[in-house]
């Protein structure tokens, strides 16, 4: 065996070795997801909520994440995740792919739907998708005050990879190094919902680089459906529902779930609020909820009512570490001029536990709270 061969040897088996090198190095997955078309809806949005709407969906990206990785930095429309030690499979690296386009795209896809918005137009206008780069090597991990900074050849290599010859703006791309610690059947299997394409680069002072690519396209059949107003999703499937009467009109059962200072009054285990008093009542506004032993950010992002009175009120819920990128659905629908039919709705993208028995009792748990949570509110109305 040749001195490359060696060379190409010990690369693959790096992904097999968690210790640190002789050179100071450790292995490493490299993984960048990036937002296509940021920098032209930024430029001709022409709307002031367009950065913080990009905010949200980094926020997105970085709930979405399955695989333990930690956030190196932050680059205007891109996060360069990495987790030292052996690489993930081919298969839990395509699901957690999978994950964060699905979770990007039904939150753009929410947004758009509220025709009567300006930045609604703007997205449907600038079509904002992802490209992920994926790669294994090896980096220096260097604790600069409170920042880890990664340095390395490989570390160029991921974020010279971003500039490539694949065509298109939503597609994952994998290096060879990475795809060289992967059993050829496992990767043939996990990409049967798409094709896997070749190609090369070639960069100064890197020299050529070898990765295959697939279009994440296919996914989009996988997006939630278009959902009318006042209508829960029937066919939503990580979704937990609730339904109950509720003694008052419509639009006052509206007033309730979106007032920010009576949410302690109904929502199970919650004690305190916060928020900007001069922002409450508007879209976009976040608040802080405390519940239990713990806080839940919320943020107000849908509200919409068609012509036969039926209201959807939706809400993002950050920082959930059990159920990542989740929202909150109220279905308000009139019955009679004093009564109408209330669904709370929550739809999640996952749960955030590797025991399926723990995310069986979590689910119960929280089924539990939104049961609870409607009888409060329903009592509160019939005061």
């Amino acid at each position: 065996m040749g001195l490359l061969d060696d060379l190409h040897a010990a690369r693959r088996a790096a992904g097999g070795r968690t210790t640190t090198g002789t050179d100071g190095t450790q292995p490493a997955l490299l993984f960048i997801p990036d937002i296509s078309g940021f920098t032209r809806f930024i430029q001709e949005s022409g709307n002031s909520l367009a950065p913080w709407l990009v905010a949200d969906l980094l926020e997105i990206l970085i709930e979405a994440n399955t695989l333990g990785m930690e956030v190196s930095e932050i680059q205007g429309d891109a996060i360069l995740f990495y987790r030292l030690g052996p690489p993930p499979s081919i298969q839990e690296l395509v699901t957690q792919c999978r994950r964060i386009f699905l979770d990007f795209q039904n939150y753009i896809r929410l947004v758009e739907r509220d025709t009567d918005s300006a930045l609604a137009a703007a997205l449907r206008s600038n079509d904002l998708t992802l490209k992920i780069i994926v790669h294994y090597g090896r980096v220096s991990v260097a604790q600069i005050r409170d920042f880890t900074k990664l340095m390395g050849r490989d570390l160029i290599v991921v974020h010279r990879l971003l500039k490539n010859n694949v065509t298109g703006s939503e597609y994952l791309l994998l290096s060879d190094d990475y795809l060289a610690t992967q059993k050829p059947a496992d990767i043939v299997r996990s990409f049967s919902w798409t094709r896997l394409l070749r190609g090369t680069c070639t960069y100064d002072y890197l020299g050529q680089i070898c990765y295959h690519y697939a279009h994440l396209t296919p996914l989009r059949l996988l997006l939630d459906e278009q959902l009318a107003p006042g209508r829960p999703g029937a066919t939503q499937n990580n979704a937990l529902k609730v339904r109950r009467v509720i003694r008052l009109p419509s639009r006052d059962v509206l007033r309730v779930v979106s007032n920010f200072r009576l949410r302690p009054r109904w929502m199970a285990g919650a004690t305190k609020v916060h928020y900007d008093v001069t922002k409450a009542g508007r879209l976009g506004t976040t608040y802080k909820v405390d519940i239990n032993n713990g806080q839940i950010d919320f943020q107000a992002v849908q509200h919409f009512e068609d012509e036969d009175h039926r209201i959807e009120y939706v809400e993002k819920i950050s920082h959930f570490r059990l159920f990542p990128n989740s929202l909150l659905f109220f279905f308000i629908e009139p019955i009679t001029d004093r009564t109408s039919l209330l669904t709370v709705e929550f739809r999640y993208g996952h749960v955030a536990s590797p025991s399926r028995l723990i995310r069986f009792g979590q689910l119960r748990r929280m089924h539990r709270f939104l049961g609870e949570s409607i009888k409060h509110l329903a009592a509160l109305k019939s005061e």
